[in-house]
């Protein structure tokens, strides 16, 4: 059901009263919004989006439900006749599809192709809360976010970047499959932001949703519902999307500029797509469904698939580095010809012949993974040990080879420890360096180098001199904000 931008001609008399009667209630001190640079053109953002967008749903089962379909694309339409004309793009082809996974999660691609999983619907209280979702990534879009972030990235960075998109969807060992699937560099930029273009997202999305007679606020009544229901198995919306601590705060002052009277909230379309659904199986986790239709497997074309011996002919380590940026939650300069591989929790990086398939999982031979645990645990040891035993189960060959170093990650007390391991996808022996440390939200973050035991020598200080470039986020919030 394809639902377009370019309508302005032909809109509905009764949503362009509700329109115009927003807008002349919007206060002065609204905040402005000003798109990023981007050396891309919006016909590249469309063709991105396609290209993303046909494999998305051929590999992701999608709900084909025309009363869930339909209402959708109705609060859809909404937003994108909301939209304010400086943010307009003609070319742009919105469409809105529900994906049948109990995930709670949604996303727009490029150009305006957007999915909201069957989970998001059903944790969603009000239709506005559906709503301040649906604004959220719809201004991702607008203001081009996607390629404007690819825009900052070197030209080895971008290549063909579909089938990462794909995989950054997906996550877990999965999403790496795919991700590999592909022959690109630049990783996940066109999915996961950083925090100056979330609260853009936000502060567009509340302005949207009162020029559609909705309130901001319900915006952030949903990270809040989100937060409290969690989901399981892939990607949360909320991973995907850094939720610092004062993000609700911000959109309720913007609300309040705003003044919407009488905000839709609720309606008896939203009741009834609630009860519908319920009366539906429950429906399956992004990777329980993409497992039982044998799909996302991937093609091994962006790495060898190995089966015995060595992965791939691997380059050594190159001296230049580049930066990379997850989400709100940390920095790191890696080698320039180390590929990026989403995973749902981290992110790793390998050389090209360092990364494969073996036996339907994700293997690196040589590289870095990085990533960050939330734990109970306030202590650095013992939420350590937690994440070594973890290790140790899906590596019962790995065994430590000594006892916990101190060190320091970007003025953070840190531990680090070196272990032995023999690589399930080549036979050979393996060298295994952790570096934890707690963050000041209490969670572990983690780096894991790997590299075969007779080329540690080579790999050990470029371990070291990427740890010394990690910045937490709590240096980027002081230095972004």
């Amino acid at each position: 059901m394809l639902r377009r931008i370019n309508r302005d001609p032909s809109m509905r008399a009764g949503t362009i009263l509700i329109a115009l009667f927003s807008i002349a209630s919007l206060a002065i001190g609204q905040t402005k919004i000003v798109a990023p640079d981007n050396k891309y053109s919006p016909q590249e953002d469309l063709k991105l989006g396609r290209e993303a967008a046909q494999q998305v749903e051929e590999q992701m089962p999608l709900l084909r439900d025309s009363q869930v379909e339909t209402y959708i694309g109705t609060l859809g339409d909404r937003i994108i006749e909301a939209i304010p004309p400086e943010y307009r793009h003609p070319e742009f082809r919105y469409s809105f599809k529900v994906v049948n996974v109990r995930d709670i999660n949604a996303f727009a691609l490029p150009g305006g192709p957007m999915y909201v999983n069957r989970g998001m619907i059903e944790a969603a209280g009000t239709e506005g809360e559906v709503v301040g979702v649906i604004a959220h990534e719809v201004s991702h879009v607008a203001l081009r976010h996607g390629t404007a972030q690819a825009s900052k990235a070197t030209k080895y960075e971008v290549g063909s970047m579909a089938g990462q998109i794909l995989g950054a969807i997906i996550g877990g060992g999965l999403g790496q499959v795919v991700s590999m699937g592909s022959q690109f560099g630049f990783g996940t930029a066109f999915l996961r932001f950083g925090r100056e273009y979330e609260k853009q997202a936000d502060i567009l999305g509340a302005q949207i949703m009162a020029r559609a007679n909705y309130d901001a606020r319900d915006m952030a009544n949903m990270f809040k519902t989100i937060e409290k229901t969690g989901g399981g198995g892939g990607p949360e919306f909320l991973s995907d999307h850094p939720n610092p601590a004062n993000r609700s705060k911000y959109i309720e002052q913007e609300a309040q500029a705003l003044h919407v009277s009488n905000p839709i909230r609720q309606s008896r379309a939203f009741d009834a797509v609630k009860a519908r659904l319920r009366q539906m199986p429950q429906a399956p986790t992004t990777e329980e469904a993409m497992k039982k239709s044998g799909k996302g497997r991937g093609s091994s074309q962006g790495g060898q698939s190995p089966s015995s011996g060595q992965v791939g002919t691997v380059s050594p380590p190159s001296a230049e580095s580049r930066p990379f940026e997850q989400g709100n939650l940390f920095r790191v300069s890696v080698p320039t010809n180390w590929r990026e591989l989403a995973g749902n929790s981290g992110v790793t990086f390998a050389p090209e012949g360092g990364y494969g398939n073996y036996r339907g999982q994700s293997v690196f031979t040589h590289g870095m993974e990085f990533g960050v645990n939330r734990n109970d645990s306030q202590d650095l040891r013992t939420a350590t040990d937690a994440l070594l035993n973890g290790l140790a189960q899906s590596n019962p060959q790995m065994k430590r080879s000594g006892g916990y170093s101190s060190t320091s990650i970007d003025g953070h007390k840190a531990l680090t420890m070196t272990l032995s391991n023999v690589s399930d996808a080549t036979g050979r022996p393996e060298r295994v360096v952790v570096y934890t440390t707690q963050m000041s939200n209490g969670s572990l973050f983690y780096a894991i180098g790997v590299a075969p035991s007779d080329e540690f020598g080579t790999y050990q200080p470029v371990f070291t001199r990427i740890v010394k470039s990690v910045q937490l986020n709590d240096n980027l919030r002081s230095s972004r904000y």
